[in-house]
């Protein structure tokens, strides 16, 4: 028989009833043909998971077929270049819309009935089923993906009923769904989820739009991060996180940003928290010895073997986990976790199993939801051309994330982002950017002058996520917005009006740093 995707312990019953058939049949063979068929019926209601299965869809006199689930999704998938490179994507654009109306009669259960990635050589796949709800999936049980995009898109699918049922799917079924959506669909949905954290402040209300302050300098260099960081806070940046992707990845370099970090938060007393996006086992190290760590870092994937090509497993995310709440430096919440993910890494990684790029990536989001994560964003363009080649694939891709990752329970932030060889501009990232603020994005990135001089790539600057704000009426986390108005770098009651002079306390810090930039001068010159 056919293994794929079956546990070992419903296939060791399976066999068990066959050899008592076999006997029973040697003594008795007028009973045979009705009590086997009844009997192996019954024995695979009980399996969780079943081989692949064909599905098929007719137009006309025509009738196309679909080797398995994961055929139909790739082939329901819109146009991708990383699909393309793979070899998934439908050949032509009546196929995928034949894809796309097969998908639609799908049933939800089947997603819990067929493994996309075999149970037995995926933990990821593990996780996905053995957490999987059917109480919270009831509800729903009996729709097809169609009937579920009808229902989301309803009145009666308000943000409490979307968080009840949030335990009953699979990201299987999210990602299947996201492929029948136009692009407003996609907008709508992902407005009616809220999803609250916190740590030093709140992030993910209503209302609200938070920035990640990204500092990175090529050479890690101390004045230049601090520089950025004025330059950020100066336009109400930094509520989601200030974070530094470090030049030199090595433990000793991460210590000493997570030190500088720290003295920067406490000396102002600013209501956020701090990141160096180091790898998972780093920030683990870093812990043990004392490190003043707020958030632990860690880029994930869809399946087991793009996590294996990171360097990571899931045990190490629960250890990271606990140790960092075992600091309990948080003031408002404890969520500790940190997470980065992008289309096309399970892919780039030789590691997708088959799969389209996107449902790879609608799977890491159960990864990242198991460790109760202050943020996620989606890394969307910074891959290459090779995955999203231009600005209309990246703005799909940056919609799909965010909403599914909302429909998942997690605390979406997109970077708005593509490489300088992608054909896309800056344009494109407006575009994606207000359609983001629009759906109740968590947060972006803001980088100075939007280009990223350690990295490499285009994303949003400071004074991006302050138009979005003035643009749309939104705010900063709550606690972070109170000390923007405290520190007189926005106006009372006007949170995104900036006040015109630099405020007093850092003034004098810029001065001081000048007088001390002018001493060092002077020795270095023996004047």
């Amino acid at each position: 028989m056919y293994n794929l995707g079956i546990k070992p312990e419903f296939r060791k019953n399976f066999m068990s009833t066959a050899q008592s058939l076999l006997m029973w049949k040697i003594q008795n063979d007028a009973y045979w043909h009705f009590l086997c068929i009844s009997s192996l019926i019954n024995s695979f209601k009980a399996l969780p998971l079943v081989c692949n299965m064909r599905y098929s869809y007719t137009l006309g006199s025509t009738r196309y077929h679909f080797t398995n689930l994961a055929e139909l999704m790739a082939k329901a998938t819109p146009a991708r270049a990383g699909d393309r490179l793979a070899g998934v994507i439908a050949h032509t654009a009546q196929e995928r819309v034949i894809a796309q109306m097969a998908l639609a009669d799908v049933p939800l259960k089947n997603f819990l009935n067929e493994a996309l990635v075999p149970y037995e050589e995926d933990e990821v796949t593990r996780l996905i089923i053995d957490t999987h709800s059917a109480d919270a999936f009831a509800p729903i049980s009996h729709f097809t993906v169609g009937d579920f995009r009808n229902w989301l898109l309803s009145d009666a699918a308000d943000g409490a009923t979307l968080a009840q049922i949030r335990p009953g799917l699979t990201p299987e079924m999210v990602a299947a769904v996201s492929k029948i959506m136009r692009n407003q669909d996609l907008i709508l949905v992902a407005k009616k989820c809220q999803v609250t954290t916190a740590f030093r402040n709140t992030i993910g209300l209503p209302g609200r739009f938070s920035t990640r302050l990204q500092p990175n300098h090529p050479t890690d260099d101390s004045t230049g991060i601090a520089a950025s960081i004025l330059d950020g806070l100066m336009y109400g940046s930094g509520d989601a996180v200030i974070g530094i992707n470090p030049a030199t990845d090595n433990l000793a370099q991460c210590q000493n940003l997570l030190h500088m970090l720290d003295e920067i938060i406490q000396r102002y007393q600013i209501p956020t928290q701090s990141c160096v996006l180091t790898h998972v086992t780093n920030a683990i190290e870093a812990i043990e010895l004392g490190a003043p760590l707020d958030l632990v870092f860690q880029s994930i994937g869809g399946t087991e073997a793009t996590n294996t090509s990171f360097g990571f497993n899931l045990a190490h995310l629960a250890q990271a986990e606990a140790a960092a709440q075992s600091l309990a430096r948080g003031t408002v919440g404890n969520n500790v976790m940190y997470f980065e993910t992008g289309q096309g890494s399970s892919l780039s990684a030789n590691a997708h199993w088959g799969l389209d790029q996107q449902t790879c990536e609608v799977r890491t989001y159960a990864v990242a939801r198991q460790y109760n994560p202050l943020l996620v964003n989606t890394v969307v363009g910074f891959i290459g051309p090779e995955y999203l080649f231009d600005g209309k694939e990246i703005i799909r891709a940056g919609l799909e994330d965010h909403c599914c990752g909302k429909l998942l329970g997690l605390p979406m932030g997109v970077d708005v982002c593509y490489t300088n060889h992608a054909q896309a501009d800056q344009n494109d990232m407006d575009t994606l950017l207000t359609l983001l603020a629009v759906a109740g994005c968590t947060y972006i990135m803001g980088i100075p002058g939007a280009d990223d001089i350690m990295l490499n790539y285009q994303t949003t600057s400071f004074h991006d996520a302050l138009y979005a704000r003035q643009v749309l009426g939104l705010r900063a986390a709550p606690e972070f917005e109170a000390w923007l108005e405290k520190m007189q770098i926005v106006e009372t009651d006007q949170p995104a009006k900036l006040v015109d002079a630099m405020p007093d306390t850092f003034a004098r810090t810029l001065e001081h740093l000048s007088d001390s930039d002018s001493s060092d001068a002077r020795a270095e010159t023996g004047q």
